[in-house]
């Protein structure tokens, strides 16, 4: 298949292991900088970062691909990236989408992560995905640990993960001002 598709699409760091080895001389569109140096360090030789997020990678596919061509290849967590499949299709884009990775998530709060919490001591905790702040938001419930956030600052990577956390007591959610881990660090300052 590596020859039969223009280009691969990661919206993830962690679909890059799932990749065959065969796909590293393909152009690889990456959703940001952070994911297309993971996949340079991979042995990945043509990438380009959309910089941002699914939207941005969209647009990227937008000016680099041409929807006429051979199929763009999303590798994808499971569950994951499909509106990102959709924005390529309405763009005339064939999209052929593999599951590359599963994230499966924790029944409980890691005793670690919940005397942490109960020790008062943490100034802030950093979401990167709506999916990730969703299930913190259920852990938390569940280990009945609602209180301790209330002096804590959550920090959103963007409009999703921000909206995932709003019902918690936090003492504030704040937004990046854009979807970079660059910006996320930024709000801890």
């Amino acid at each position: 298949m590596a020859t039969s598709i223009q280009a691969v699409l990661v919206a993830s760091g962690n679909a890059l292991p799932g990749l065959a080895r065969r796909y590293r001389r393909r152009p690889l569109l990456a959703v940001g900088d952070a994911t297309a140096a993971r996949a340079r360090a991979a042995g990945f030789t043509q990438v380009w970062s959309a910089g941002a997020d699914a939207a941005a990678l969209a647009a990227l596919a937008g000016r680099r691909c041409d929807p006429a061509g051979a199929p763009l290849l999303l590798a994808a967590g499971r569950g994951q990236s499909l509106v990102l499949a959709t924005a390529l299709r309405s763009r005339g884009f064939r999209v052929i989408r593999r599951t590359v990775y599963a994230s499966v998530p924790v029944a409980t709060l890691p005793a670690p992560a919940a005397n942490t919490l109960r020790s008062g001591r943490l100034r802030a905790i950093l979401f990167f995905s709506a999916e990730t702040a969703r299930q913190f938001a259920r852990l938390l419930t569940r280990a009945g640990l609602r209180e301790p956030v209330t002096s804590v600052d959550a920090c959103a990577i963007g409009a999703a993960a921000a909206a995932a956390i709003e019902g918690l007591p936090w003492r504030r959610v704040r937004r990046a001002a854009q979807p970079t881990q660059d910006a996320m660090l930024a709000l801890l300052s």
